[in-house]
């Protein structure tokens, strides 16, 4: 079955949604996602959006505090570009209708919060559960409009480049490699279908769950990253996988995050005899330092008492505080027995964020024409080594827009182009896999496989164990991938193999300690050979 399309944007998070409200009067919008659209690490999102609105702020200090916290690697212009486009932003979403709380005081103005790494009050937020509020907003305008169309439970398998169409043909007979859209399961009618549109989108946010503890939804198996690198693109910076230093331990919690913002408003880490530690880690910020020292403090307390977690104690606040500003967090944890109102919470590290990815331009643009990248899955130089607490939701916003300025402008161009005839997948002589275990087995081993062995704090030796090991799954899978009549499970799988062999070879190239990587050996920065992206390509690696 072959669908056409003017836009295909594969993701239905923030970056995506955005987008699609901003071009959908240009033409036809199809929007894909694997479950339902609301299924997006947007949704999970506590914390908030920076930006800058207090009268003791400026776009200058969130820029350095941005460029700090992303230790080097982090591009100045790129930053600027992100940063003081902000308000413009969040005007757009409260324009949507968006409710951001108020600031008690004075309910003119948005209330501002403390997040780590962040010199002011500049985080926008709606009460302790932003990202459900934002997705729920731009989702329901999304629904509205009459030239954007919303599939669920579709997968995409692979893209479709001109170099897959005319099998044999190298790039340089074709002048350039051009994306005509992607192959696609749909999970209903487990076919897959040939999606072809004038431009395609990849939006598909991070990859957490390639990590066994992950704060992430479990959609976010690094789809966009794997779909790219496959096709041809440059990806980079892959070993800087952040880790958000408190989620809840609980045996029944699956992936509850416990909000950076606690610690903004005064939250305290205590080690697991209830003493407070972080002093000995950063003795000024302490806290407030950024996640990447946070996290290597807490996961040194574990190891050093052979504890599984600490705990963050924010009890000393008020009741009523505590109440009103996280009630999310508050409910959740109250679930599980836990009165945060009167007790520290169980809190251990997990997989959080990626700050490399697709390598894109200021527009979104990647190496292949007609391929546009945005959000998480992407490597803009806007994080560096490290992101700063409530950038994230900041970044998709802004590269949504830049992407939308682009494709207004080229839109003519674009609107002229007709994909050429593209054959049906063709899945030859494939059968049912009927040993489902062969998928589950290798699913888990990859992520013991990553946690244990390329986690917060990595060595050179058990990263080449892990490659090695990888490796052996990565040829079953590829075996597999032709014998068998592909499912939505094993599409996963192998988009979370591919990504984690590339976070390992980025981690192996790179022979320092920056940002969230920390090598035993290389303790220290090397700015002379190493402050640059670690960059890969299928094609041609360097």
């Amino acid at each position: 079955m072959s669908r056409k399309t003017d836009f295909l944007i594969i993701g239905s998070g923030i970056a995506g949604l955005s987008l699609a409200l901003k071009i959908a009067d240009l033409g036809k919008v199809t929007i894909i996602t694997k479950k339902r659209a609301e299924d997006a690490n947007t949704t999970l999102a506590q914390g908030g959006i920076a930006c800058v609105l207090a009268e003791d702020d400026s776009f200058d200090l969130h820029i350095a505090d941005t460029l700090r916290v992303g230790d080097g690697l982090a591009r100045e212009d790129t930053v600027s570009l992100v940063v003081c486009q902000a308000p413009d932003r969040i005007k757009e979403l409260l324009d949507l209708g968006v409710p951001f709380t108020r600031d008690p005081k004075d309910p003119s103005k948005l209330h501002l919060t403390l997040e780590g790494g962040h010199s002011r009050r500049r985080i926008v937020h709606v009460e302790d559960h932003t990202g459900r509020e934002v997705e729920q907003v731009l989702l329901s305008h999304a629904r509205e409009h009459p030239n954007i169309e919303i599939l669920e439970n579709h997968l995409a398998v692979d893209l479709i480049t001109l170099c897959k169409v005319y099998r044999g043909c190298p790039r340089e007979v074709l002048g350039h490699e051009r994306c005509l859209g992607a192959y696609v399961l749909n999970e209903e009618t487990n076919e897959i279908e040939t999606f072809l549109a004038r431009v395609t989108v990849l939006a598909t946010g991070g990859a957490g769950k390639v990590y066994l503890y992950t704060s992430n939804a479990d959609v976010a198996s690094g789809d966009g990253m794997a779909l790219a690198y496959r096709a041809g693109c440059r990806v980079a910076n892959l070993e800087f996988v952040q880790f958000h230093p408190t989620c809840l331990y609980h045996p029944k919690a699956k992936n509850f995050l416990i909000s950076e913002a606690l610690r903004g408003e005064g939250a305290i880490l205590l080690d697991p005899f209830g003493k407070p530690f972080m002093h000995k880690y950063d003795p000024q910020r302490k806290e407030l330092a950024p996640r990447d020292i946070v996290a290597r403090a807490i996961d040194f307390e574990l190891k050093k008492t052979g504890k599984e977690c600490v705990y963050l104690d924010i009890s000393h606040k008020p009741k009523d505080f505590i109440i009103k500003r996280f009630p999310y967090i508050y409910e959740t944890c109250l679930k599980f027995g836990i009165d945060i109102t009167r007790e520290p919470i169980p809190v251990v590290p997990a997989a959080h964020y990626f700050c490399g990815g697709i390598i894109t331009d200021r527009y979104g643009l990647t190496d292949i024409k007609g391929l546009y990248a945005l959000g998480e899955c992407t490597c803009t130089g806007f994080h560096g080594a490290n992101r700063l607490a409530s950038n994230s939701l900041l970044e998709g916003l802004a590269f949504a827009h830049q992407a939308s300025i682009h494709l207004k402008k080229e839109w003519p161009l674009y609107q002229r182009f007709e994909p050429p005839a593209v054959p049906d997948w063709d899945p030859g002589g494939a059968v049912d896999m009927e040993e489902k275990v062969l998928i589950s087995h290798n699913w888990d081993a990859i992520r013991r496989l990553m946690w244990n062995y390329v986690g917060i704090v990595r060595t050179e030796q058990r990263l080449r164990l892990a490659q090695k090991r990888l490796n052996s799954i990565l040829e079953e899978i590829e075996a597999h991938y032709w014998a068998y009549i592909l499912t939505a499970d094993f599409i996963e799988l192998r988009n979370l193999a591919h990504v984690a062999k590339l976070v390992i070879e980025c981690a192996l190239r790179r022979k320092e300690s920056r940002g969230t990587h920390f090598m035993v050996e290389y303790p220290q920065k090397n700015d002379a050979l190493f402050r640059k992206d670690t960059v890969l390509w299928r094609a041609r690696e360097s």
